[in-house]
Order: structure tokens, then sequence, then C-alpha cells
């Protein structure tokens, strides 16, 4: 395998550690710099002028220049100065964090990006946000907002974002005009690589931690500027008076003379000024100039090896090499390039696809890239890529295929053979059949549901309505709190989606519900709470946990709180031992609870799941007919969402062996685990058996 997920996202959290400590090294060894550079420049630089000085106007005085007038700065001077530029860099730190709260969405506009609606009538656009979406169901993630960078005509993109969950992916407008589908699903699949290899929260990270680096150096540039339009303005106003002088004739007068003599006075001081500006920003850029080549050196060292990796993985995605392959030797024909023009790259190209601009390095050389997916390549073949538009693009809306696919464009599954191994090893690696899977499910969704699941309006009623019983023993209590909440308009409408769902299968819920996302994101953030508050209701109605039913509301609950706020996705608190054992045998129990009516063949379900975990949890007495509250499962899984890669995978291959205990796994069970896995964010494949048709 290229790529394992579980594997990927500890590398990450450890790339993550590694992070800040090099951040606080390259923080030290600029502060230590500066400071010595600035208390020099401040003992030195007065004699200095002094000397000069003198030897002009007062040749019999001299001045000593020497290294005791540096030892002889209080230490004071030292601490106060350093603690100052130290300040300074976290200060840009922390005002570049907090502009990034916002999220992947944040990031994406900062950059110009507008975000793609689903209503768009550009037939490439459409193109786009259907490759997306088929690699967000083939993913088990939720659909990402997707954002088009208008005014660039390069190939290229990036995600964004602190999770799945608040991810965004961006594409210039370049990338949609220029590639043809397969280039462009080698793109995207290049892009969800990092989502699903954590990459972007390190990513968003680095954006925060490398400005503080920077800070002095920008700073530096901006005053160098500011100076340097002084200084030409005075020089543009000196001129100006002396072609007033030469035109009017006025030179002779006493009274214009002075007042010329005025303005020449003024002009040199302004002059002074803006050299002094000029050469204190040319100082200060110089100065920074450290911060700006390690934050360089930083981006280019983690970028590199996972643009590798991301390549490499769209092979294990797709299966071919034609789309990625193309779209970078495009890239390399294309005049534009990848650089990104109409804003300054410089903060995200470590993010990007391709490079940002020519002077920026933290991409592997283009050539390079393609060569490890083609060995063939070489330089020459570039003036072999077609750089032209298309003129048309065929039909891509899974709108319109509706009419002749159908719902039996997806085959109908049973049950099938399937090892826990075999889930837990295609989580976070989609692969070609998911692709062709998700592309087949997403054009046979019924249309009034992929409409609702697209609407701001009517997604809200859809997500609901997959929130409600699906035994429909409770329907009647539930769609009645919904009209006590909303009105019986919208009661009306949950109950009338409730219905079109339960004409289809079960495989279709959850890909519904991640559809959803983007259009419930566009929500007042009070609508959002209310949404998950009554959710919430409707799941507790009844007292009892159908687990189904619970883990799409959790699932609901941990996207709206991403959206509400994305960057407090992260954290996760320790616990103690047995605190986590606890919330195990809680997860372990209630799968085994809802995936087996006959008490006895729950206890050997839960007892096959803690054999997998170990002699501790395998001698464990746990009662699977224990009653575990709404509450109480909800803590456990916040629990074991700070488990380590290694014990998520172990974890997961116990729920995997409780609710496939009989070694044969429905579509119903399929899809409880693919639930779950989204509740502890594992995101799952759809599981395919030998009859899935793909």
């Amino acid at each position: 395998n290229l790529m394992d997920f579980f594997e990927a996202q500890d590398r990450a959290r450890q790339a993550t550690k590694r992070l800040i400590v090099i951040y606080i090294l390259v923080t030290a060894l600029i502060v230590t710099v500066v400071t010595l550079a600035a208390v020099a420049a401040a003992v030195y630089f007065p004699p200095i002028i002094e000397s000069i000085w003198s030897s002009i106007f007062d040749s019999g005085r001299s001045v000593t220049i020497n290294a005791s007038m540096y030892t002889a700065v209080p230490t004071q001077v030292f601490v106060s100065t350093a603690s100052f530029v130290a300040l300074f860099i976290l200060a840009g730190t922390l005002f570049k964090s907090a502009q990034l709260m916002g999220g992947g969405a944040k990031v994406a506009t900062a950059l110009g990006g507008t975000q793609l609606l689903a209503g768009s009538y550009d037939p490439k656009a459409r193109r786009l946000r259907n490759v997306v979406e088929e690699m967000a169901i083939a993913s088990g993630v939720p659909v990402p907002e997707i954002y088009v960078l208008e005014k660039e005509g390069s190939i290229n993109a990036f995600a964004a974002g602190f999770s799945p969950s608040d991810a965004t992916v961006t594409v210039t407008r370049g990338a949609i005009e220029l590639l043809d589908r397969d280039e462009l699903q080698g793109v995207i699949a290049h892009e969800f690589s990092h989502i699903l290899n954590g990459d972007m929260r390190l990513n968003i990270r680095l954006i925060g931690l490398l400005f503080g680096i920077t800070a002095i150096h920008s700073v530096g540039r901006v005053i160098m500027i500011g100076g340097g339009m002084i200084v030409k303005g005075a020089g543009l106003g000196g001129l100006g008076v002396g072609w007033t002088a030469d035109k009017t004739g006025a030179s002779d007068s006493k009274i214009f003379g002075f007042l010329f003599l005025i303005a020449l006075a003024f002009i040199a001081f302004i002059l002074t000024i803006g050299v002094s500006i000029l050469v204190f920003g040319a100082g200060l850029s110089l100065l920074g100039l450290l911060g700006l080549i390690s934050a360089r050196a930083i981006k280019s060292a983690i970028s590199r090896q996972r643009e590798y990796l991301a390549d490499a993985s769209v092979i294990q995605f797709t299966r071919q090499t034609k789309g990625i392959a193309g779209a970078l030797r495009k890239m390399g024909a294309n005049k534009r390039q990848s650089y990104i023009t109409a804003a300054d790259p410089e903060d995200v190209s470590h993010m990007l696809f391709g490079k940002g601009s020519e002077k920026l390095g933290t991409h592997p050389p283009l050539t390079d890239r393609i060569k490890a997916l083609d060995p063939s390549f070489t330089a020459a073949d570039y003036s072999r890529a077609d750089t032209t538009r298309e003129r048309q693009v065929a039909s891509d809306d899974g709108l319109a295929a509706q009419v002749t696919a159908g719902i039996a464009s997806t085959p109908a599954r049973g049950s099938t053979v399937i090892l826990p191994e075999t889930i837990t090893e295609s989580v976070g690696q989609p692969d070609q059949a998911h692709i062709e899977y998700a592309r087949k499910l997403r054009q046979s969704i019924p249309e009034d549901l992929y409409t609702a699941a697209h609407s701001v309006r009517l997604s809200y009623m859809l997500t609901l309505a997959l929130i409600l019983d699906r035994s429909g023993q409770h329907f009647e209590r539930q769609i009645t709190l919904v009209e006590q909440q909303m009105g019986a308009k919208w009661s009306g409408s949950a109950g009338a989606y409730y219905a079109d769902l339960a004409k289809i299968g079960a495989e279709y819920r959850l890909p519904l519900l991640e559809l959803a996302f983007p259009a419930l994101k566009r929500r007042p953030a009070s609508e959002l709470v209310f949404l998950a508050d009554l959710a919430n209701r409707l799941v507790e109605i009844d007292g009892d946990i159908d687990l189904y039913e619970f883990c799409f509301y959790r699932i609901l609950r941990l996207n709206l709180g991403h959206a509400l706020d994305p960057s407090g996705s992260g954290a996760q608190k320790r616990n103690s031992r047995n605190t986590v054992e606890r919330a195990v045998a809680n997860v372990l129990a209630i799968v085994a609870q809802n995936g087996h009516k006959n008490p006895a063949e729950a206890q050997a379900a839960l007892d096959a799941g803690k054999a997998l975990l170990g002699k501790g949890m395998a001698d464990a007495q746990i009662d699977v007919t224990q009653k575990i509250s709404v509450g109480t499962l909800d803590q456990s899984l916040d629990v074991v969402l700070g488990l380590s890669g290694k014990g998520r995978r172990t974890l997961l291959l116990a729920i995997c062996e409780t609710a496939a205990h009989d070694g044969r796994l429905s579509v119903a069970e399929g899809e409880l685990i693919r639930v779950i896995c989204a509740t502890l964010d594992c995101p799952l494949p759809p599981i395919l058996g030998d009859d899935s048709g793909v």
C-alpha cells in the first residue's frame, strides 16, 4: 500500500509537534541575530556618523570606535531588545492564526476564491462539482466546499481546512478550462490525498507559524516601499518646483527666489526622511531575510515529499497515471504554468498543487514529478501537451442522467463475505472501484433528493428526514415534534423526504448527508445550532438508542460544530486507561446490541470483538444487556477519538468483528460500520463485495 490512513494521521501529528520545535529554534535564532545586529547598529552607528562629520568639519577631533563599546552595553538593553523581537514574532504568528480561525473557506477567499454554488449553469463548473462529490462519496468524507480562482488562467489547486469536515477544495479557472475529466479527477484525487493524510491541518498551522517568522522581513519590505514612495514623491516635487521656476521666469524675483529656496529646503527635508525610512526598511528587511529563508526551507522540506506521496496516491485511487500525468504535462506546457498572479501565493505556496510562482521552491521539479509517474517522459514531451480549451463538454450533470439511469444503475447488494482486516485496510484508501461506484451512485440519486441536498433551504428538511426512525415505530411522535418546532409546512417536507428515503437503499443515506453539508453551512449559525438541538431531541424521543440514527445525529453535530468553529476540531484531552477501556466497552456493546437481536448471539459477537483488543479487554466482563444512554455513548465516542492511529485501527477491527460475527456483512451492517467510522474521523469508502457490480 502506498498510504496507510492510521499511520499517516500519526505522522501528521508528529510532524506538527516537530514543526513547533523547529519554530521555537528558528525564532530563537532570529531573535539572537536581530538583537545582536540591532544593538550593534545602536552602538556603532552614531559614532561612525560623528566620525564622518568630524573628518569633514573638525579635522582635529578624533572619535574612538572599538569593540569595548559593544561589551559596555547594559544587559537590560539586550534583554529588552530580544524580548521585543520575540514578542513581535509571536504577535505575527497569533495575528495570522487568528485570521485563519475561519478554516479552509478563509484561506480560499483570502486568495480571491469565489464559492462554486450548485446552481451554476457552466458545464465545466458542474463537471468540477461532480468530480469533487464523487471523490468525497468514494472516500467517505463530507463533501468539501468548492472555490474557484476565477482570475487565474494557470493550472493549480489546493485543499485547506482544519479537518475533513472543514475542508475546502480550490481550483483555478485555468484548471477547469484546460483539463479534461480524467486530468481534473487526477488533480482532485491529489488534493483528497492531502485531506485523507492529515496534511491540511499541518499546512494551515504552517501558515500561521511561518508568518511570524517572516514578519520582520515583511514589515521591512513595507517600510522600504513606503520610504521609496516618499523619495520618489520628493524627487518629483523637486522637478516640479524647478519646472515651475523655469516656465514662469520668476526666478529673478527676490520673493519667488525666497519661496523657491523654502520649497527646496522642504523637499530636501522630506527627501532626507524618505531616505532614512528607506534605509531603515532595507535594514529591517535584510535582518528579516533569515526568517524568510528559514520559512521557505521549512516549507520546502515539508511539502516536497508530501507532493510525491500525493501524486503516488492518485494512482492508488484511480489505478492509472494518465489523468495526473496529463495534468502535470499541461501545467508544464501552459505559458502561465501554475503561477498565481492575482494574489501573493507566498503564504499558501506549500499547499498548492503546483508552484505558486517562479521564485518559490516548495515543490519538486515538475519534470521529476512526471518521471516518477512515467519514467519515459522527457522535457521535450511538454510541447506535445494540448493546452487548448475544450469547446464542448459532454453532459456531466447527474440530474440529466436520472431519466435514463435511475436507481437501477447502482446494483442492489445483498450480503457478502468481508474480512474485518479488509475493511480496516481500506480506511482512507479509496480506489478506482470506489470512485466508479460513487459516480454511478451519484447519478442514480432520485432527482428530488439530489436537488434538496444542494439547496440551502431544502437541505435542512432532508437532514431531519435522515435522522428520523427508519423502522417507522416512532415516526409519528418525531414528525409531531418537527411540526411543533417548525410548523406544518416544514414537517410536511420532512415527511415527504422520509417517504422518498424509504424507497431507496441504505447505501444512499450517508452520501446524501455528506452532499448536504456545503449547503447547510451557508445557513445562519443560529439555525445550525437549532438543527443540531432538534436532531438530538428526535434521536432521544423514545429513550432507546438506534445506533444508526444516533451516528447520523453525531456526524451532523460534529460537522455543524466544525462549521461554527473550524479550528476547534483537533484538540483531544488525555484520558486514563480505565476511562478509555470503559469507553471502548460501551462502543462494542452498543454495536453488538444493534446488530444481533438474540442476547446470546450479541454476547458472542461482543466477546469476539473483545478478543482483538488484547488480554486486558478480552478478560473484562461486559454485559451485553446493559442499557447505554445517548449521553454515555456520545461521551464514549469522544474518548476513543483521542486514541492514536494504532489504537483506532485495533478498535475498528473489533467493531467490524462484532458487527459481522456471522462472517457475512449485509448492506445495513456495512453502512452501520461506515457511519460509526465517520463518527470516529476514520473515513471508510463504500464496502464493495463481489456482487457490487463495480
